[in-house]
């Protein structure tokens, strides 16, 4: 049921008319200061987009994506925000917000011409992807919408910090479509999260009109959103500076108050194509552009400032030709600066600090009794918690009673609080999106999505957002994030939780991954990934967690083991099996057999499929001259195929037969045990590939 409250503030729309607050009349309260601000950050927004589309013309510049119309809303927003306190997550076309915020005209046209010393991406990313280290403004990506969990994510933060910062989060119409969206104001207005919400409503994504995006009311976002409690939604001209400028102060008062999150639809105009790749007029008629030109808020604003004696003719004559020459001079420079080095394209993948590479690794003071591996997960979690209070472990069913559909959670909660250990709505894009903000103000979220085959909802915002992050940025902002999942088959989990996602994640640069076989390596590796700068996604083998043979004694506390680092598993001098996870155990049931008959296997145990130790596999072939890559996901672009196209690279003279690989049947992993085990690698089915190695 809707918040009856909220209803009632609902205020500015096309039927009443009303403004939130402030006397519009009197200019809001505004000094003539402070009014011809506004107007010069407006028209220095409009003219930033004429001269970047004329260099564009004269091929000095590669890209546009205008906000012209939108700068009275995006201008009273910037105005609005507290520099270096709150948040801001831009879209693409809020070029005027950042310049409002704070940002410089050279910086802007340094990003837009993507130059070496762009302050934004250093020329990684395409124009219009803003960003600030300085004003808190992480860096965005291209999809769109994906910026809405992220902001909920920061929010959080915020609460939980005790910090009073408001995070502002915008974008067109359009990407309300995502569902990101719907679960961005669900969280947010759920738990009362500062975020303000800016959906700046031109009425075209590209050149499908807002009738073919939105089933709400008169096509409005905010009706859509009623049902939402403590969401405050505001409908508003957004053509009107004064209008946005009254809204914004609403807005970020009733959020910086603590009560609870804002939706601000700001009806704007489009004044040119999508992008300086788009023709408008093949999808719009002449009377819809000509009628947008109508509401030119910059030219609304300096008719009411006219008509009340704030600005005469002459003096905006003047004002606009100084704005122009400061443009046009900042262009020039620019132009003169060098373009990005080829050999930069290479830097900050992963972080560079160091941290990794210095970890005091290997230590054990002592062990303990042996420990199967779910308990020695959950251990890790418990004492890099309690060493390290930016913990935050959240995700579906982890706090107590439940602890986890494993139990890798329990007691969590109850040592450490539901601030520290809570859970998540079922929604897994939401999971790692919060995350990810959380991350982006320092802190260190650890979440679990409760089965590998559920990962996928949450794909884009780890390829495109969590692992992209630093990159993208060019090392001025890191989330590194720890995703635990639990994953594999053996348990008859059938269609749906059984599967092995290994494959699918290596192919990201800038994400780690673990994928340990035993007790001691889980715990050793799950420390250390929670004590890196990077992502790191933690993959678990439900099938090995209450395993006897996975079992072994439990290192103390200061146990930290290094990724890209594999472990001799069982030493040997006639074959090299390369394995992971559940298929190391069942490759020395295989082994221990062929030994019987007078043969020597040496098994490695990669760990860690990112970084992948070859160094390791190669000093093995080395040794034995034979080698066969083992894994449980299908055989097909399973990784094993990248380790045996390795090998084959770098092993070649070493080799005395040919590699050999093993994996899973290209199908689905049924759920009958007789089914399953006519799909998974069985020990019958690796002594006899083992012993055809041998016998080449």
């Amino acid at each position: 049921m809707a918040n009856n409250k909220t209803e009632d503030v609902t205020a500015v729309d096309k039927e009443n008319g009303k403004a939130p607050t402030g006397k519009i009349d009197s200019f809001g309260g505004l000094s003539k200061k402070e009014l011809m601000n506004a107007l010069r950050l407006m028209f220095t927004a409009r003219q930033i987009d004429n001269k970047v589309h004329n260099l564009i013309k004269q091929g000095k510049a590669y890209f546009l994506i205008p906000g012209m119309g939108h700068e009275a809303t995006q201008i009273a927003f910037g105005l609005a925000m507290k520099p270096k306190v709150d948040w801001g997550y831009p879209y693409y076309r809020d070029m005027g917000y950042l310049h409002a915020l704070g940002v410089k005209i050279e910086d802007i046209l340094l990003h837009y011409l993507a130059k070496e010393n762009d302050p934004m991406t250093g020329g990684r990313q395409m124009p219009c992807h803003w960003t600030s280290k300085e004003l808190n403004v992480p860096c965005q990506s291209s999809p769109t919408g994906t910026q809405f969990l992220q902001a909920v994510g920061t929010a959080l933060a915020a609460k939980k910090k005790g910090e009073n910062a408001v995070v502002y989060v915008s974008s067109g119409e359009g990407a309300t479509s995502e569902g990101e969206f719907a679960e961005a104001v669900n969280w947010a207005a759920r738990e009362k999260l500062p975020v303000v919400f800016v959906i700046q409503n031109n009425r075209w994504a590209i050149s499908v009109p807002v009738e073919g995006q939105n089933a709400g009311k008169n096509a409005s976002v905010a009706e859509l959103m009623k049902g939402y409690e403590n969401l405050l939604r505001l409908s508003v001209d957004g053509t009107d500076f004064l209008e946005m400028h009254a809204t914004a102060q609403t807005a970020f008062k009733y959020a910086r108050q603590g009560k609870g999150p804002v939706l601000v639809e700001a009806h704007t105009v489009r004044l040119f194509s999508h992008s300086s790749s788009d023709d408008e007029k093949k999808y719009r008629s002449k009377e819809d552009i000509e009628e947008s030109q109508k509401k030119d808020p910059i030219k609304l604003f300096v008719e009411k400032l006219i008509n009340k004696g704030i600005l005469t003719e002459l003096a905006y004559e003047e004002f606009k030709k100084e704005i122009v020459n400061h443009i046009n001079e900042a262009a020039d420079w620019v132009l003169t600066q060098a373009d990005p080095k080829p050999e930069t394209a290479f830097r900050y993948v992963l972080d560079e600090s160091g941290k990794r590479e210095n970890l005091p690794y290997g230590k054990i003071k002592n062990e303990g009794k042996p420990i199967v591996m779910v308990d020695a997960i959950n251990h890790a979690l418990r004492e890099e918690m309690e060493r390290n209070d930016k913990i935050y472990v959240f995700g579906e069913d982890v706090a107590d009673g439940k602890g986890g559909v494993f139990t890798a959670t329990k007691g969590l909660s109850t040592l450490y609080g539901n601030e520290r250990v809570f859970n998540s709505p079922l929604a897994e894009a939401s999971i790692a999106g919060v995350a990810i903000g959380m991350a982006l103000t320092g802190l260190k979220p650890c979440v679990e999505i409760q089965f590998g085959d559920y990962i996928w909802p949450a794909f884009m915002q780890i390829r495109d957002e969590l692992v992209m992050y630093r990159y993208r940025s060019n090392n001025l902002f890191e989330a590194p994030v720890v995703i635990r999942t639990a994953i594999g088959g053996y348990i008859h989990g059938g269609l749906y939780h059984s599967q092995n996602i290994e494959a699918f994640f290596a192919h990201m640069p800038g994400l780690l991954i673990a994928y340990p076989s035993n007790s001691a390596d889980a715990k050793g590796l799950l420390k250390t990934a929670l004590r890196l700068n990077d992502p790191v996604l933690f993959l678990e083998h439900k099938g090995l967690y209450r395993q006897s043979y996975a079992t072994s004694p439990e290192p103390d506390a200061d146990y930290l083991v290094p990724f890209g680092k594999a472990k001799v598993f069982k030493e040997g001098k006639d074959l090299t099996v390369v394995a992971w996870g559940a298929m190391v155990h069942e490759t020395n049931f295989a082994a221990k057999k062929l030994e019987d008959e007078g043969y020597s296997i040496e098994i490695i145990d990669l760990r860690t499929i990112a970084p992948l130790d070859m160094d390791t596999v190669k000093n093995s072939i080395k040794k034995t001259g034979k080698a066969i890559v083992i894994h449980e996901d299908t055989l097909t672009g399973g990784f094993g195929a990248e380790v045996s196209a390795r090998i084959a690279e770098e092993c070649f003279e070493m080799l005395d037969a040919p590699i050999r690989r093993i994996g899973a049947a290209d199908t689905p992993i049924p759920y009958h045990p007789v089914l399953e085990k006519a799909v998974l690698p069985s020990r019958d089915k690796l002594y006899n590939s083992l012993k055809d190695l041998l016998m080449y």
